[in-house]
C-alpha cells in the first residue's frame, strides 16, 4: 500500500518561498511510469494541479505557476519537494502530494494515491 505524507510550515509570509516535502512509503518514486504531483485547493475553490516530477526525474508545471515553481526529489529517501517562490495570499490553500499515472489510448491522467493534505496560509 502506497502512502504519501506532506510536511512543511503551515504559515508563510508574503514574498517568501513556500517549501513542502512529500514522503512516500510502500513504493519508490523511481518506479517506471509513475509521476509525483502536487495539487492544491484554495478555500472555496476547486483542485488545481501545480506540477509533477516523473519517475525519470523530468518535471512539468502548470504554465500559470511555472515561473515560481520548482519540484525536486531525493531518490535515496523517496521524497519529493515543492518550492513556490514569491508567494501571495492567493497561494493560501490545502496542498496535496499525489501519485499519478497515465492510462488508456487517450492517455488519461489518473490520481490514485493522495496524501492527507496540509494547510498552508500566506499571511504577514
Amino acid at each position: 500500500q502506497v502512502q504519501l505524507q506532506e510536511s512543511g510550515p503551515g504559515l508563510v509570509k508574503p514574498s517568501q518561498t513556500l517549501s513542502l516535502t512529500c514522503t512516500v512509503s510502500g513504493g519508490s518514486i523511481t518506479t517506471n511510469y509513475y509521476y509525483w504531483s502536487w495539487i492544491r485547493q484554495p478555500p472555496g475553490k476547486g483542485l488545481e494541479w501545480i506540477g509533477y516530477i516523473a519517475y525519470s526525474g523530468s518535471t512539468s508545471y502548470i504554465p500559470s505557476l511555472k515561473s515560481r515553481t520548482s519540484i525536486s526529489r531525493d531518490t535515496s529517501k523517496d521524497k519529493f519537494t515543492l518550492q513556490l517562490s514569491s508567494v501571495t495570499p492567493e497561494d493560501t490553500a490545502v496542498y496535496y502530494c499525489v501519485r499519478t499515472y497515465y492510462t488508456g489510448s487517450y492517455y488519461t491522467r489518473v490520481y490514485d494515491y493522495w496524501g492527507q493534505g496540509t494547510q498552508v496560509t500566506v499571511s504577514s
